[in-house]
């Protein structure tokens, strides 16, 4: 894990993974110094924030990607489960999903998700949406400060 204080973390919950490949790469092309961690289910990614297990010495992340259809806990739980930890609440959350289901939408804004955005299929799309995300949570945004840094 990177230890300078300017190398943002991006922890991406995604168990797809020809997405998170796409990700990765979309992220290699910004300005912005940053380490991406990775979890492949809802289980997995709530002890990695939680600090549970082998993951007792993780890095609180600077921004979540959330991907709302995964197994074993759905994006949907983990979302909740973050929004109701005050350990956890503050960090940025990005719902970056296939579903266009309203339902979907009104339900990630009603667990205090702070984006929703729908991924692309077109590959240049999904570049563009990844550096958006990037420059304007990481390089724009004031976010809250990194605990335990």
């Amino acid at each position: 894990m990177p230890t300078d204080a300017s190398c943002k973390i991006i922890f991406l919950v995604e168990d797809n993974r020809g997405d998170i490949r796409l990700i990765q790469e979309a992220l290699k092309t910004t300005a912005t110094l940053c380490e991406m961690v990775i979890a492949r289910d809802g289980m997995e990614a709530m002890a990695y924030l939680r600090q549970d297990g082998e993951h007792q010495n993780a890095v609180r992340p600077d921004l979540i990607l959330l991907d709302l259809n995964l197994p074993k806990k759905d994006g949907r739980e983990v979302l909740a489960e973050i929004k109701a930890d005050p350990q956890l609440r503050h960090i940025p959350v990005v719902v970056l999903t296939t579903s266009r289901n309203e339902e979907d939408i009104l339900k990630s804004y009603d667990l205090h998700v702070n984006c929703y955005i729908s991924k692309s299929r077109n590959l240049s799309q999904l570049f563009k949406i990844v550096r958006g995300i990037e420059k304007f949570w990481l390089e724009t945004a004031t976010l809250p400060p990194s605990e335990g840094r």
